[in-house]
């Protein structure tokens, strides 16, 4: 199949990747020349797991191209997928379409012969009526079909995702359509990936509502972690306890300092902002919400008072700065919050992340960073632990606590058993234990 990426960003680069590694004919676009000239020198704009392999190794297949020139790129496709940005619009939180129906827009002057639209991006319900009745519109003549195939990526692990998925959802009612969707994921069957045909509505809402579970998962944990703290409980016992029944599973059970990133922050709002607007509150979505913006900040503050509640003119070293490990992505990361409400309260911050600390020079003003981990807590008043990289999971104890003017650890991701801490001597503060 010659199929068409609008957008060579997370989703796209990612998805036409591993299209072509399936054995498509793949061509990327992006309207953001600096972007597709480094990945015609072979530099990756983003940072995932081995997938600078995979875009090395399809390239010189000669399965994977890139172009600025979506009329080029479109023009002979079986399938374009719509994978641009769908941030959350200002002043209101519902989802940015511009990048959406602009790409519409312009795949409509440029489709020969049947073609399937596919929107990638996750987008709320009804926009694929929009982008249907916009390529009517602009080109009344046109043969073509669009149908919703939301992703389901989780940066740090997106290739194995893509390739292993726990379902692939296809939403439309044209049975070319459906067909052409089933013979571009047609490699997966090997591993018999479910492929779940519905409504094209029902898919659009599929991926807000599977995020939205997600979300609110994440925040039951952190939640009944506050009170493990006030009764004396372990989370991590309770989350085993609970997580053992298969009806509610294991996964997203780990209580921390809040979700962030990409998709957790901006689905919920637009889903909270599609269900006013057909008048449906979604009222346990909007405690999600509530309670998570506030969580973040309550962690900075988590971190002050194991300070023994005053830092100012004192220096705390974080570890992790991305919302999670295996990715340079700062969106809505809790440590942005966790490091301004210490910076408001008069600390000095010293910081080190792998990946993530040009991204967070863009958000995080007055921070040092740091060459590793050691060079951030050397001097510093406390140590915090905001994400949990595996490189910072076995740290030379004795070393952390030499380096450090108190032994102060505040582990924000439960990675360290207590005891083993508080032997070393440190004074230890987690989530829920």
């Amino acid at each position: 199949m010659r199929i068409t990426m609008i957008g060579s960003g997370y989703v796209g680069l990612v998805s036409g990747a591993c299209f072509a590694d399936f054995g498509h004919e793949v061509v990327c676009v992006d309207k953001d020349k600096s972007k597709i000239d480094a990945l015609l020198g072979g530099k990756i704009p983003i940072f995932e797991p081995g997938l600078d392999h995979l875009v090395a190794t399809n390239v010189a297949a000669g399965r994977l191209r890139f172009t600025t020139d979506l009329a080029e790129g479109v023009k002979d496709a079986d399938a374009v997928f719509i994978a641009v940005g769908t941030p959350s619009r200002r002043g209101d939180g519902h989802a940015d379409l511009s990048y959406v129906y602009g790409a519409a827009k312009e795949i409509a002057g440029a489709i020969n012969g049947f073609t399937v639209i596919v929107d990638k991006s996750t987008v709320p319900v009804g926009t694929g009526d929009e982008v249907e009745r916009i390529i009517r519109a602009a080109n009344p003549d046109a043969d073509f079909a669009v149908v919703s195939n939301p992703e389901f990526l989780r940066e740090g692990a997106a290739i194995d995702d893509f390739k292993r998925p726990d379902r692939v959802v296809i939403g439309g009612d044209d049975p070319r359509a459906l067909e052409v969707m089933q013979q571009i994921y047609r490699p997966l069957a090997l591993g018999r990936s479910p492929i779940i045909e519905m409504s094209r509505r029902g898919a659009e809402l599929t991926k807000y509502a599977g995020n939205a579970f997600l979300a609110t998962k994440i925040t039951f944990i952190n939640e009944i972690a506050d009170l493990c703290e006030k009764v004396g409980a372990d989370v991590q016992d309770v989350a085993r306890g609970i997580g053992l029944d298969n009806r509610i599973g294991s996964k997203f059970l780990h209580a921390g300092p809040g979700y962030g990133g990409s998709c957790f922050p901006k689905d919920t709002l637009a889903l909270l902002k599609t269900s006013q607007d057909y008048d449906a509150p979604q009222r346990i979505v909007e405690a999600v919400v509530a309670v998570n913006d506030n969580r973040k900040r309550a962690m900075g503050r988590k971190v002050i008072a194991a300070c023994g509640g005053d830092v100012r003119g004192k220096t705390v070293a974080v570890l992790g700065l991305t919302f999670k490990p295996n990715t340079d992505d700062m969106r809505d990361s809790p440590a942005i919050a966790v490091v301004q409400t210490l910076q408001d309260a008069g600390a000095t911050v010293r910081a080190y992340d792998p990946e993530g600390m040009e991204q967070a020079k863009l958000v995080l003003d007055n921070v040092s960073y740091c060459t590793n981990s050691y060079e951030a807590m050397e001097g510093a008043d406390a140590l915090v632990i905001v994400t949990e990289w595996d490189a910072f999971r076995a740290l030379d104890l004795d070393r952390v606590k030499s380096l450090l003017k108190q032994p102060v650890l505040v582990d924000l991701r439960n990675v360290y058993p207590r005891e083993m801490v508080e032997k070393a001597g440190f004074r230890y503060t987690a989530i829920g234990r």
